[in-house]
């Protein structure tokens, strides 16, 4: 079992398959949905995250072994999409708490766009902003 699998939560709906090595892209959500919500992926927000990733990941990958396909930012909370050489890929949020990021948890899987509302309500129940659930299930839901 790959590491971000054992740590996903996943609900009835979500299915886990590895989307790595598949050739699967994730595209940018709509600008509609994800409008007020930092999206775009920067090396200078690669070098802040990968290290964070890694923290989750007790370690296993280095820090230049983690890809990102998306990062959202709204508020005190952010998620990364990320893939590595020893997992599944993954939308990994984070909290900022008292200045520093810490790991909340991590959704795994494939998603059809008809589950976008369930994605959107396991984000709210997390503590992510709607601004950012909404994104984010729009990120992973668009094809």
């Amino acid at each position: 079992m790959s590491v971000l699998n054992s740590l996903a939560h996943r609900g009835p709906l979500m299915i886990i398959v590895v989307l790595a090595g598949m050739g699967t892209t994730v595209g940018f959500a709509s600008n509609d949905v994800c409008h007020g919500v930092k999206i775009e992926v920067t090396k200078a927000r690669k070098e802040a995250y990968a290290p964070l990733v890694v923290a989750a990941m007790d370690g296993q990958v280095k820090p230049a072994q983690v890809e990102f396909s998306a990062l959202m930012e709204s508020g005190n909370w952010s998620a990364a999409y990320v893939s590595t050489p020893v997992s599944d890929d993954g939308v990994m949020f984070f909290e900022a708490v008292a200045g520093q990021k810490r790991f909340r948890d991590l959704w795994g899987g494939w998603a059809d766009p008809s589950e976008r509302p369930e994605l959107v309500a396991w984000a709210r129940k997390l503590g992510a902003p709607a601004d950012l659930a909404n994104c984010f299930a729009e990120t992973v839901t668009d094809r």
